[in-house]
């Protein structure tokens, strides 16, 4: 599997050690003119007000439609091509879909692949216009910063899982820039367990449109998400690749032995090792890379 100056492949991270240094020096010839970020930036805003009136006005199935055909038509405006292999859940009742985390890109292409409900660190409920879009479509939000929410976290995302819906929840808990990986929490898949639901292995991966996998359109460090999309918009294009993996039953093991399996799924396709158990080490910083 792919290593990453950071983080050797298989090691564990306590922090993020994804930032700046990760993304790739934008280089002459690599970046999108100002007409054409001026268009995307358009387009998507155009986008994004219409999916405001369709989700204040639709419920049910159809509002699940109208966020679906939203999340595509926002990749498409902000110049990101979804390529989806496999449906999010093929079978009755509910799902717990777990992918590996990149940047905002990974939840639009979720929502576009499927009826779904995420999970979102709760300060997401607080982004202007983002957040109240979020809360009326569904999300579950959970606060990251201790432990003592985490019972209620677990209830009710099985609770929801009870109910039929699929949850995406992304277990490293922060978002990754594609060569490296974050642990895969265990905590979350204490719910499939407890709800009697399949878990259902999600890998994303970026790439440039000639196939070479890219950095570019991570979201992490202490960018901002102007700063993200304004890197994204800037691209002359990117791929998003979601490939949905066989499913793995509750009965697999125990929430350990779950995350585990689901981590080497996702690591199969993503070629970076999701580790599961904690190993402590030092983090050397890398240096910029061209893009």
């Amino acid at each position: 599997m792919s290593g990453h100056p950071c983080a050797p492949a298989g090691a564990w991270v306590p922090v993020p050690v994804c930032g700046p240094q990760c993304l790739p020096v934008p280089a002459d010839g690599l970046r999108t003119g100002p007409v054409r970020f001026a268009l995307r930036l358009g387009s998507l805003v155009a986008v994004l007000a219409v999916t405001l009136v369709g989700v204040a006005l639709l419920r049910g199935r159809a509002q699940q439609r109208w966020v679906r055909a939203a999340a595509a038509r926002s990749l498409r405006a902000a110049g990101v091509q979804l390529h989806t292999a496999g449906p999010l859940h093929d079978g009755p009742g509910g799902a717990l879909v777990v992918a590996n985390h990149l940047s905002w890109i990974d939840v639009l292409a979720l929502h576009a692949a499927g009826p779904i409900r995420m999970q979102a660190k709760r300060e997401v409920a607080a982004w202007p216009v983002i957040g109240g879009l979020a809360a009326r479509i569904g999300t579950l939000f959970v606060d990251r910063t201790g432990l003592r929410d985490l019972p209620r976290t677990v209830a009710a995302t099985a609770d929801a899982l009870r109910a039929g819906a699929v949850v995406g929840v992304f277990p490293e808990g922060t978002t990754w820039c594609g060569a490296a990986a974050g642990t895969f929490r265990r905590a979350g898949f204490q719910a499939a367990i407890d709800a009697r639901v399949p878990v259902r292995p999600v890998a994303l991966v970026l790439r440039l449109p000639d196939g070479t996998a890219t950095p570019a359109g991570a979201f992490v460090g202490d960018q901002t998400l102007w700063d993200s999309l304004c890197r994204v918009l800037s691209q002359p294009g990117l791929v998003c690749e979601l490939t949905v993996l066989p499913a793995i039953g509750p009965d697999a093991g125990d929430r350990r032995e779950l995350a585990t399996a689901t981590a080497a799924a996702v690591s199969g396709v993503t070629g970076v090792a999701h580790p599961v158990v904690a190993a402590h080490r030092p983090v050397p910083h890398p240096e910029p890379v061209a893009a």
